[in-house]
């Protein structure tokens, strides 16, 4: 028998990989190849996302993962609760307009009311794209968000931060060498003072962001590479993190130092395939657990 949690707020890691999830269908890598031999030191995982309740059976995920179907099949807390048709999931949140971002929402065609909330540019890539008119308008709301202004939604307080990142892959100039600048967004969800911020993909750690994280309490970052040209040097890939909007956990810069001194709980979310922080035995693991963070996987369940 299910039982939700009441009272607080509650955090559903329903996917914890970056795109490709992990292992990747075409990636053999070392860690991949862990993966497919059921390796224990490694977990597979799915895209990312993550779902948020204030425990009174209402969920709002945040990030479309294009593994949403299987990932709502794992976690029972998403399953309908009564009649023919149902789900506990409200609403949507779109912080990504990268196509792992936001193809999730075509496996919600079955004429469900739910809301969909994101900003402006994202909105823009929906409309643009006539195969989101799956989604029935006379069911699913498309709700605009500002950065930094906050709306109610299934008992809890949303809103928008801004963060340093890029355009997303499809939208980039062919053969661009530099990354093109553009405004990405992380998601800050509030419930009873209780404050959670996933943004899964940062390309820089500014100083008006990091005073943000310095009041929150639960804090899913970006983990996509641990080393800046760690693709380069598996052999899987020519750009470095930076080049694809992601900031890497070490090095001068990098998340592990920018974030030590932060209170927040700190999960790593987004993680590569590549990056050696899945191995539960690596060095790499085992620094960035020494310095008080953490490693998301698929199911961790964490109540503020």
């Amino acid at each position: 028998m299910r039982v939700d949690r009441v009272g607080g707020l509650t955090a559903l890691v329903l996917g914890s990989a970056a795109g490709g999830g992990f292992p990747q269908w075409n990636c053999g890598c070392r860690l991949c190849a862990a993966a497919r031999a059921n390796d224990p030191r490694v977990r597979a995982a799915t895209q990312a996302s993550v779902a948020f309740t204030a425990g009174d059976g209402a969920w709002v995920v945040v990030g479309a993962s294009p593994d949403l179907r299987q990932q709502v099949l794992a976690n029972a807390q998403l399953w309908p609760r009564e009649g023919s048709r149902d789900s506990p999931i409200a609403a949507v949140v779109l912080i990504s307009a990268d196509i792992d971002g936001l193809v999730g929402l075509l496996v919600l065609r079955e004429r469900q009311r739910l809301d969909v909330l994101a900003p402006r540019p994202i909105l823009d890539v929906l409309a643009a794209n006539s195969l989101f008119a799956v989604l029935d308008p006379t069911l699913v709301r498309r709700i605009e968000l500002t950065p930094e202004a906050p709306v109610d939604c299934a008992g809890l307080r949303l809103s928008l931060l801004p963060l340093p990142g890029k355009v997303a892959l499809y939208q980039e100039l062919p053969g661009a060498a530099e990354a093109t600048p553009a405004v990405t967004y992380a998601a800050l969800v509030e419930h009873k003072g209780r404050r959670a911020v996933v943004a899964p993909a940062c390309a820089a750690i500014t100083e008006t962001l990091h005073e943000h994280l310095r009041a929150v309490d639960l804090l899913f970052f970006d983990g996509t590479l641990f080393r800046d040209d760690e693709m380069m040097t598996a052999g899987v890939g020519a750009k470095t993190g930076r080049r694809m909007g992601h900031l890497p956990i070490d090095g001068p810069g990098g998340s592990l130092a920018r974030l030590v001194d932060l209170k927040a709980r700190r999960v790593f979310l987004h993680i590569n395939n590549t990056n050696p922080i899945l191995l539960a035995d690596s060095p790499e693991r085992r620094r960035v657990e020494a310095a008080g963070f953490e490693v998301a996987y698929d199911g961790m369940e964490i109540r503020l």
